[in-house]
């Protein structure tokens, strides 16, 4: 694989790292808004899928939809998400190998910009393009940016963590407005303004990033000269260590096709197009799953019998490593359920209807959540400009053309919902609530880790789990012997999303971090691609989970519903904390 271009202390048209803000290198920002304005309209879209997908047809109406079920909507929803994590594996081997990741950034931005503005025009055939081109633009643009921002700061590594901190502000900070206005204006006029949005800051994004481009000196750049002589390396060392054989190629080859026909067969067949799998249908088991259950024992076996070919202390810390991989797929198909199942349940079965003080009291405090934030980022974003204005003074200008209309459209929203006697709360506000919680939370947990307090990575993800259990079992009880036709409280859903978000704070952050430590860098990548692959895998299955709500429902109750998302976690976090010694013993001293 390829490097980027490393000279970054002594190019002349690097003295941007002699510029800080807040004590930061001024470039980190330029990032930090990138990484923002995609995530406002990747969320900004994600909070109105399921929304739009099972709305009623209404002829004529902005606000109609395409009324598939539950089912028929998480099963789309599934294989876009999977989908996006796969992608990126790809489009961090082109960049590294070909063109370098300011490139892909750019190429991966463009992308998902046409993406979403396909999606703002009522067609079928321009909503399922819109949704190619964003799992293709995320496969380019996701990998790439965090890779800028380790090439930005490989020379001052004491100062990286608190870089990635500040970025991880920008990627929820995006998410924050991007669902709360994007899915406010599709609620109030029409699910199409709603995509067309997020499409407008996606492009607004990739200007201000294509115009920083004095500012970034050569960092993302691939230097061509020196990637075979990496690439030879590389090869040298891992193939002599542990070679891919035929067999393994053929059995990847296998399980790969198995997972992709499967990943379109299943929201084909669930909409009566096409099941390739018909065939081989049982009584007890649609013929698509058993193929999953029979690529996934040839996934297990080529993983097993490849990390068998290592001397003991790395294979036992890869299989430590698979072993919180299998545990991470049940924290995020319990957690994934905010972008399906709950969805559907904030609009069907929670009571957002405010009249009098009550009214009052919410606008106060979405006023609050909305106005101090954005206060915070427009003062970052003053910083920003007086130290850079002399270098990219467009890519600023287009900041500030962002945060114009971003000021504008939370004024209007502020201002519509104020004037109202009587309001209900939009079904997007409370997906903000993850993103806001992070934000608020996520020092304090942080300090955890660096007390005496900080715990293994087996009870890390156990207490995860057992947080986000504890989420659904609120949940759960809220809608317990509710009579048919009556709401549950919103008192419950939001407390369902605070305890998620402390169950993330553990997990999420925590589990790359651990790859990174565990496996040796010639492996890096296999074990990543294995890493993301979980994540790929739990998307889908909380979503094709997320899909039985209304079936569950009906069947038995929601509550139901709620209590088998409170049992898997919790079992799930039990296990992984009693595997703690077995996982420590893997680890070989690693914390």
């Amino acid at each position: 694989m390829g490097r980027l271009n490393g000279d970054i202390t002594t190019s002349p048209s690097n003295d941007f790292f002699k510029s800080n803000v807040l004590g930061q290198r001024s470039g980190l920002f330029v990032l930090f808004f990138t990484e923002m304005w995609e995530r406002f309209s990747f969320y900004g879209m994600r909070v109105l899928l399921m929304q739009f997908l099972t709305a009623a047809v209404i002829q004529g109406s902005p606000f109609s939809g395409w009324a598939w079920t539950a089912q028929q909507a998480g099963a789309l929803y599934g294989t876009y998400a999977m989908m996006l994590y796969l992608t990126p594996i790809l489009g961090g081997i082109i960049a590294d190998k070909y063109i370098g990741s300011r490139k892909a950034v750019i190429i991966g931005s463009a992308i998902m910009t046409l993406g979403h503005a396909a999606m703002a025009f009522d067609t079928a055939i321009m909503f399922f393009l819109g949704l190619i081109c964003l799992v293709i633009g995320t496969g380019f643009f996701k990998p790439n940016m965090p890779s800028i921002l380790g090439e930005m700061y490989k020379d001052l590594p004491e100062k990286k963590d608190g870089a990635y901190t500040i970025f991880y502000m920008g990627v929820n900070a995006g998410a924050f407005f991007g669902m709360m206005l994007c899915g406010y204006i599709a609620e109030t006029y029409g699910w199409h303004w709603g995509f067309g949005l997020a499409g407008i800051f996606m492009l607004l994004g990739t200007l201000q990033f294509v115009f920083a481009k004095p500012l970034m000196g050569n960092l993302g750049i691939l230097d061509k000269s020196a990637a075979g002589e990496k690439k030879e390396v590389i090869v040298n060392d891992t193939d002599t260590k542990n070679p891919f054989t035929i067999k393994d190629f053929v059995l990847i080859g296998i399980v790969a096709i198995i997972g992709f026909v499967y990943a379109f067969n299943d929201p084909l067949s669930k909409n009566g197009i096409i099941d390739v799998f018909a065939g081989l249908d049982t009584s007890f088991l649609r013929g698509q799953y058993i193929m999953v259950i029979i690529a996934l024992i040839l996934f297990i076996y080529l993983i097993v019998s490849r990390i068998l070919r290592y001397d003991k202390t790395v294979r036992d810390r890869m299989f430590a490593v698979v072993l919180l991989a299998f545990f991470l797929i049940f924290f995020f198909m319990s957690f994934e359920q905010g972008a399906t199942s709950l969805v559907i349940v904030a609009r069907d079965n929670i009571d957002r209807a405010l009249t009098g003080a009550a009214l009052t009291t919410f606008n106060v405090v979405n006023g609050l959540l909305t106005i101090v934030p954005l206060a915070i980022i427009s003062w970052v974003l003053i910083k920003l400009a007086k130290v850079t204005w002399d270098k990219i003074a467009i890519s600023n200008i287009v900041l500030f053309v962002c945060f114009g209309l971003i000021w504008g459209a939370a004024i209007w929203m502020l201002y519509q919902e104020f004037n109202k006697e009587a309001s209900e709360i939009k079904v997007s506000w409370f997906s903000i609530l993850n993103s806001f919680f992070i934000i608020a939370l996520a020092s304090t947990v942080s300090k955890i880790w660096e007390s005496k307090y900080n715990p293994s990575a087996a009870f890390k993800y156990g207490f995860g789990l057992i947080l986000v259990a504890i989420g659904f079992l609120i949940i759960g009880l809220g809608s317990w012997g509710i009579a048919p036709g009556m709401k549950i409280s919103m008192v419950f859903l939001v407390l369902t999303y605070l305890f998620h978000t402390l169950g993330e704070l553990f997990i999420s952050p925590v589990g790359l971090s651990y790859v990174s430590k565990l496996v040796p860098a010639r492996m890096l990548a296999f074990m990543f691609g294995i890493w993301y692959l979980a994540i790929a895998i739990a998307q889908k299955v909380a979503a094709v989970l997320g899909g039985q709500v209304e079936t569950i429902q009906q069947e038995y109750s929601l509550s139901h519903f709620f209590f088998l998302f409170t049992a898997i976690p919790a079992l799930a976090g039990l296990l992984v904390m009693l595997f703690n010694p077995l996982i420590k013993r893997l680890m070989h001293g690693v914390k």
